[in-house]
């Protein structure tokens, strides 16, 4: 027996033979457990009868966390053995099998002379895969830059192509474009083309000449239908003398033609308490709300606001358009002095704002009142004719005038009011008129059905549920006050009187009614006069009354 021991040979605790195959950074030799599989023996360096193959060298992964006896850790020791041609195939970039058998550093090595434990066969231990994959060592196959190499081959076919596709796919993006845009024009020909059609379509049936098609005012606007119009009730206050003028203007909107509509002093009105009283007196006793709305009961009409001009206001307002022009039909003196008139009488006559005064407000001795009303409607046409017929520049002269307007009108409503007016005077559609009135006040039924029906309108619409009825009073019995017992029966009865001319002798009194739904309400009204219900019967009744009351000489007062 040998007993000159290997140094490549090592025996492990238990008496399995271990080969050096190297040693780490500190100097310690490294062995490991030969393999049963290998039958080499160690050549050049002694026979070892208890040696066994050796196996086949592999490479070692790198031990992580590995404490040597000194103490010093071994991280990442590169220098332990394997055979040429194993190791990292750096060509296909796949990891070999590692070996995963016990390795083992001897501290110390046996003495001679103590017995060996018998060896037993080497057995193979099973191979544990490494989590991960081992990181060459610096040195040892480590990855270097040099290693690789990125050529780039210039290809003008490719370029070629590229090329080709932006220019094609830009111009599909331009073609799409060009798409969008025709399209978005066409949409927005298309709503301009709706809304100048129903703006057009919306202008006619607000106006009125839509035919058969009813118009804002709820009637059709067809010929003979309800026509809008806006009214303006304006009162002349004479500050230098005495006395009120009063005049009705009208828009019809739905014929584009303007009215002035003077109403005498002497019309006969009522009172909210039921009472007669003329226009001139309701004027300066109920001011400008209560005789609008006796007015509008009268006239069987709406009247929107009330404008109330002064005389300095009217003189400020023709020096502000600038003079007018009209026709006089008398010359009129100037109270202030005793030589030549104020106002010449002749055609085309320019007037100042004293002249227009002077002239609106003249009455000759003997004269009748129409005759000044006419005068004044003559200022206002004139007024008409130079104001602009533009609504922000006639609110421009309004507020100028610095008057103070009674609610509900306000600066802005009468300058548009005025400018709308004006464009009919300018057109030439525009006319003055006075509305006749007997020597009683009342209005006669031939000579006021065509000044209210044509001038106002809408008097002949039936009054809508909960609406006051109108009854139209005419005395034929004969008798001294009938009429005032007529009216006051009427007024307790919760109806509105409208005292209408006198006829001639009536033997027998009769109600009469218009249209069938008020057969019912004429009814009532010869129950709250007294008369037995044969009196009613439906006929022709006045424009301004919705039921008529004729009372004859059967009539009785109470």
């Amino acid at each position: 027996m040998n007993d000159r021991q290997d140094p490549y040979v090592q025996y492990d605790q238990y008496g399995q033979p271990m080969q050096l195959v190297g040693y780490d950074e500190y100097g310690q030799p490294v062995y490991q457990q030969v393999q049963p599989q290998q039958t080499q023996q160690t050549q050049g360096y002694g026979y070892d009868p208890y040696a066994q193959p050796e196996p086949r060298q592999q490479p070692i992964p790198p031990q992580q966390g590995y404490r040597s006896q000194q103490g010093y850790e071994s991280q990442g020791y590169e220098s332990q053995g394997y055979e040429p041609g194993q190791g990292y195939d750096y060509g296909t970039g796949q990891q070999p099998a590692v070996d995963t058998t016990q390795q083992w550093i001897p501290q110390q090595s046996p003495p001679r002379d103590q017995p060996q434990p018998p060896r037993q066969p080497a057995q193979e231990q099973p191979q544990r895969p490494v989590p991960g994959p081992r990181r060459p060592a610096s040195g040892e196959g480590e990855y270097r830059t040099e290693q690789f190499s990125f050529i780039e081959e210039p290809n003008e076919g490719s370029e070629d192509v590229i090329d080709w596709l932006k220019f094609t796919e830009s111009r599909s993006e331009r073609r799409e474009e060009a798409r969008r845009r025709g399209r978005n024009r066409v949409v927005s020909l298309v709503v301009a083309l709706a809304l100048v059609v129903v703006g057009g379509v919306g202008y006619l049936w607000y106006a009125g000449k839509l035919p058969g098609v009813s118009g804002p005012d709820g009637g059709s606007t067809a010929a003979g239908g309800a026509q809008q119009r806006n009214v303006i009730v304006v009162h002349l206050h004479n500050t230098g003398g005495s006395g009120t003028s009063t005049a009705l203007l009208v828009d019809n909107v739905t014929t584009g033609k303007g009215t002035t509509l003077l109403l005498p002093n002497s019309l006969s009105v009522s009172n909210d308490d039921g009472t007669t009283t003329t226009l001139g007196k309701s004027v300066d006793d109920d001011g400008s709300d209560g005789t609008r709305q006796a007015l509008g009961t009268l006239l069987g009409t709406t009247i929107g606001a009330t404008w109330r001009l002064d005389t300095p206001f009217l003189e400020n307002l023709v020096e502000l358009v600038g003079n007018i022009e009209v026709d006089t039909d008398v010359a009129v003196p100037d109270t202030k002095k005793d030589t030549a008139p104020l106002v010449s009488k002749g055609k085309d006559q320019t007037l100042s704002g004293q002249m227009a005064v002077a002239y609106a407000t003249y009455r000759a001795p003997g004269e009748p009142e129409t005759k000044q009303l006419e005068r004044f409607g003559q200022v206002m046409q004139g007024v008409l004719e130079k104001i602009s017929d533009d609504p922000q520049a006639a609110t421009t002269t309004v507020r100028n005038l610095g008057l103070v307007l009674d609610p509900p009108l306000t600066e802005k409503d009468l300058g548009a009011s005025l400018a709308k007016l004006a464009a009919h005077a300018k057109k030439g559609d525009y006319r003055t008129t006075v509305l006749p009135v007997q020597s009683n006040g009342t209005l006669s039924a031939a000579t006021a059905t065509g000044a209210i029906k044509d001038v106002l309108g809408g008097s002949v619409k039936a009054p809508e549920q909960g609406d006051t009825v109108r009854v139209g009073i005419r005395d034929g019995s004969g008798k001294k006050g009938a009429t005032e017992s007529a009216r006051i029966a009427l007024v307790n009865g919760g109806y509105s009187v409208v005292i209408g001319e006198k006829p001639t002798g009536t033997a027998s009194s009769q109600v009469t009614y218009g249209e069938a739904a008020q057969k019912s309400k004429a009814e009532e009204v010869a129950k709250t006069l007294g008369l037995p219900t044969s009196a009613v019967h439906q006929g022709k009744v006045a424009d301004n009354a919705d039921v008529s009351a004729e009372l004859g000489q059967d009539y009785r007062i109470t």
